[in-house]
C-alpha cells in the first residue's frame, strides 16, 4: 500500500473537520452548549487526540461552528437576493423562509446561528458575543429587513416563528419539518394576517 498523497491527506483533514463541526453543533442542542471535546470525539467516533488536534478547547470549536454556520446562512441570503426581484413580493419572501428552513433542517450549524441570535449569543464570551451580534445584524438581519420592507418588529416575529418551529425538529426529535406550513406561519408575522 502506497502512502497517501498530499491531496488525499488534505481531503481527510477537511472531512474530519467537517465531521467534528457537525457533531459539535448537534451536541450543542443535546447539551445546551455544555459539552466538551471528549463528548464530541465519542459521538464522532474519533479519538480524543484527533479532535483535540483540531480543537484544543470547546471555545475554539464553538467559534468555528458559528463561523461556518454564518458562511452558509450568508450564502443562502445572497443567492436568494440574486434570484429575487428588486421589489420582492410575499411569494418571494415565503420562498426565502422555506429556503432557510430547508437549510436549517439539513445543517445544524446554520440553525445554531439563528438560535443563538434569538438568545443574543448569551453563551459566548463577551468579545465573541459582540462580534457575533454585529455579524448577524449586518449580514443576515438587516438584509432580511430590507428584503421584507419591514422596519418594525415584524422580522423579529417572523424569525421567532422559524427558529421556534425548527427547534422542535432539533430538541423534540420530530422527524421532519412541515416547511410549507411553518413558512406560511412566519409570513403572518410580516403581513399581520390572522
Amino acid at each position: 500500500m502506497s502512502p497517501r498523497t498530499k491531496e488525499q491527506n488534505e481531503l481527510i483533514r477537511i472531512q474530519r473537520r467537517e465531521q467534528i463541526l457537525d457533531v459539535a453543533a448537534r451536541s450543542y442542542f443535546r447539551t445546551g452548549g455544555s459539552f466538551d471535546i471528549r463528548d464530541v470525539a465519542r459521538e464522532a467516533e474519533l479519538g480524543y487526540g484527533t479532535v483535540y488536534h483540531y480543537y484544543p478547547n470547546r471555545h475554539l470549536l464553538i467559534e468555528d461552528v458559528l463561523c461556518s454556520g454564518f458562511e452558509r446562512c450568508e450564502q443562502v441570503i445572497a443567492e436568494w437576493a440574486n434570484t429575487s426581484d428588486s421589489h420582492p413580493d410575499d411569494r418571494q419572501v415565503l420562498s426565502y423562509c422555506k429556503a432557510l428552513l430547508l437549510l436549517w433542517q439539513s445543517d445544524a450549524r446554520a440553525y445554531l446561528v439563528y438560535k443563538m441570535a434569538a438568545e443574543h449569543y448569551a453563551g459566548l464570551p463577551e468579545k465573541d458575543r459582540y462580534y457575533a451580534k454585529r455579524r448577524f445584524m449586518e449580514r443576515l438581519y438587516v438584509p432580511l429587513q430590507s428584503i421584507t420592507k419591514c422596519e418594525d418588529e415584524s422580522v423579529d416575529h417572523m424569525l421567532a416563528v422559524l427558529v421556534g418551529c425548527c427547534g422542535l425538529y432539533y430538541y423534540a426529535g420530530h422527524s421532519d419539518l412541515d416547511v410549507d406550513r411553518i413558512a406560511r406561519l412566519a409570513m403572518q408575522a410580516i403581513t399581520k394576517e390572522s
